[in-house]
């Protein structure tokens, strides 16, 4: 059976990392624990912020791999308490973030129970480019090479009829 996906159309090329990531986005949990905000703090900064009240420093992690930001939360129950009335569970939680191509975590911070994790967008500059087009044809990438490699022989032999001229 073949399957249809969003960037299926012929328009589209090279864009299948993004449908892996949108793939990746929608298996992660639906569970609302910890709540989150993410912000923009200035032109190229954002900052998620998970409210992880009763966590130490030491039971949170912070792991960025392929473009994954992940953050645990594991806290352990006190054996040596005994508890009358228990509302506050310790409890576990892992939270996953995709991250766009080349952002950043510039630095994380727990500050009154809410973990603050700084990142950083590059900035994009845009490019134009003219692409020359050549004579001749273009379908075989054996007579392309052959034929870029003779214009360089060509034009290095170019250079030097014209230093021997200016030298004369």
């Amino acid at each position: 059976m073949t399957r249809l996906t969003l960037f299926n159309s012929p328009l589209l090329l090279g864009f299948d990392h993004f449908e892996r990531t949108l793939d990746r986005i929608s298996k992660q949990s639906a569970e609302g624990y910890p709540p989150y905000n993410i912000e923009q703090i200035g032109e190229d900064r954002l900052r998620i912020t998970l409210a992880v009240a009763g966590f130490a420093l030491e039971e949170l992690e912070i792991q960025l791999e392929a473009n994954q930001l992940t953050v645990r939360g594991k806290q352990q129950d006190d054996a040596s308490r005994v508890y009358l009335h228990r509302g506050i569970a310790a409890r576990q939680f892992q939270r996953s973030f995709v991250l766009a191509e080349g952002v950043e975590v510039t630095g994380a911070s727990l500050d009154n129970g809410l973990l603050h994790i700084d990142l950083r967008r590059p900035t994009i500059e845009n490019e134009v480019r003219q692409i020359a087009i050549r004579n001749g044809n273009s379908a075989d990438p054996r007579k392309v090479a052959t034929t870029a490699a003779a214009d360089r022989q060509n034009s290095g032999r170019s250079e030097a009829r014209n230093q021997r001229k200016e030298r004369e």
